[in-house]
């Protein structure tokens, strides 16, 4: 699994001498939580891994191993749609976008699709209870019919 934004700041970090709070203060962690984040992140298999091949290649003498290209934000893509929606839904589709920014566009476009159950006006709300007022027992049910001009 690639490293994410956070994750390769602590690792660098870390590569310069930090300590692990230190590390995950630099990174973007909260000061409060940093010694745990610090302490579960220098146990994560990913940032691990990078951590021992950049130490390998430092005793060999070659550069730090470059992050794997991940798939990049293309602007005049973006600038394509005028509408956001259609945005979103181009974004949801894309294959060759990370699945989770594929997720978030999904969910951010999720409340104007699809309306929650039980969410409505106070027109709604009001029709609602009328109706269930009108109807029961005691209603005074429907005008009886009369005649009217009959000669």
């Amino acid at each position: 699994m690639a490293l994410t934004g956070k994750k390769r700041a602590f690792a660098d970090a870390v590569l310069a001498g930090k300590s692990n709070r230190d590390a995950a203060i630099i990174a973007g962690y909260s000061e409060k939580t940093a010694s745990a984040a610090g302490s579960r992140l220098v146990k994560d298999p990913a940032i691990a891994a990078f951590i021992t091949a950049a130490h390998s290649a430092a005793e060999k003498g070659e550069p730090a191993p470059a992050p794997a290209p991940g798939p990049a934000f293309d602007l005049t893509q973006a600038m394509q749609h005028s509408d956001p929606m259609v945005f979103l839904k181009a974004a949801m589709n894309d294959s060759s976008l990370d699945p989770k920014l594929r997720i978030d566009a999904a969910k951010a476009m999720l409340p104007f699709t699809h309306k929650k159950l039980g969410e409505g006006g106070k027109k709604d709300e009001k029709q609602v209870a009328a109706a269930k007022v009108s109807k029961g027992r005691f209603s005074s049910g429907k005008p009886p019919l009369r005649v009217v001009g009959s000669e």
